[in-house]
């Protein structure tokens, strides 16, 4: 038994679902770290769709396509999820639980020929920006805007979805809008269309890169608009101002060779966007070792916001272990 090739139901043996659901996996996996804000939450999520989903195999009819049927199971696992732990943003803005998502798990989810409607991620739907202001929404919220904004679904199958009733979709919509233009940065529309890796993008990543090399911070100072931003989720705190972020740095000791060690950076990417792996060699130590993973929002030509992650994220980006 097995899937008709429109997804509708001519029987079900377990390797052909498992075939049919494995093309799904990575927009799947988009979908539920743009419903919690977490790549890990993001990979057991998915395997949970595709459990409830074999789970579930009979009662697919074929009324709506297999990949809108599993949609429908990953967000309700998503909100099931949200509920049982529900999380809330710091004071000051900023969302702990956030973490990055790999550029190499985005390209994977490039639609296939025979589905050119499936979703591509594009820049302003899964960049750091975009991310931090959905996870203020509520959940019902913050699902309604990415199943019609995102995934482009009607406003009834939205309704059908969520178990509700179109009027209530689209006033969850409306409010969802206000909740994102409250929290997005205030010039994200002068910036959000520019998604291509300009040369001009790569210099300054460099610059930056070899900045961190030379232990210079007024370079790094010089790389930065004068009202730039640096948080480390999960630490709380937001940093403004160039000169108060490498001040930060600095009475760190991160640029002391002689007692914190020497740093090398490696470019990598992450939700479409530029970052920087870093490395240090600590003193007596003869490898550069994993430290932390600058995400960097560039701007104008200049590096507007950082956001800082924790070392442990370094397989996900197929990083080497040691320099």
């Amino acid at each position: 038994m097995s899937f008709g090739p429109e997804g509708r139901h001519t029987g079900m043996k377990e390797s052909a679902f498992a075939e049919q659901a494995e093309r799904h996996r990575r927009e799947l996996q988009i979908h539920c770290y743009r419903m919690t804000g977490s790549l890990e939450d993001s990979e057991d999520l998915t395997q949970e769709t595709f459990m409830r989903a074999w789970k579930g195999r009979e009662g697919f009819e074929g009324r709506s396509s297999f990949r809108a049927w599993l949609y429908r199971i990953a967000t309700n696992a998503c909100l099931d999820a949200l509920r049982r732990r529900p999380r809330s943003p710091a004071a000051s803005g900023e969302v702990p639980w956030l973490q990055p998502f790999p550029d190499r798990l985005l390209e994977e989810a490039a639609p296939s020929e025979d589905e050119p409607d499936a979703a591509v991620s594009s820049k302003e739907t899964i960049e750091l920006a975009f991310m931090v202001a959905i996870q203020h929404l509520p959940p019902t919220q913050r699902a309604v805007l990415i199943l019609r904004d995102v995934l482009g679904w009607p406003a009834k199958d939205t309704a059908e979805l969520l178990e509700t009733s179109v009027p209530s979709v689209n006033s969850a919509l409306q409010r969802a809008h206000a909740g994102m233009k409250q929290h997005l940065p205030e010039r994200r529309s002068e910036w959000a269309a520019g998604a291509d890796r300009t040369e001009e993008e790569r210099r300054l990543v460099q610059r930056y890169i070899d900045a961190t090399d030379r232990a210079d911070p007024r370079a790094l100072v010089e790389l930065m608009r004068e009202d730039a931003r640096f948080s480390m989720p999960p630490e709380p705190g937001v940093y403004v101002g160039r000169e108060t972020i490498v001040g930060f740095w600095m009475a760190g000791g991160a640029f002391d060779l002689d007692n914190f060690g020497h740093m090398r950076g490696v470019a990598t990417r992450a939700n479409l966007q530029p970052a920087v792996a870093c490395y240090v060699r600590r003193p007596g130590e003869s490898d550069h070792l994993p430290l932390a993973l600058d995400v960097l929002r560039i701007e104008d030509g200049v590096v507007a916001e950082i956001l800082t992650f924790e070392s442990r994220h370094f397989p996900a980006f197929d990083l080497p272990p040691k320099l």
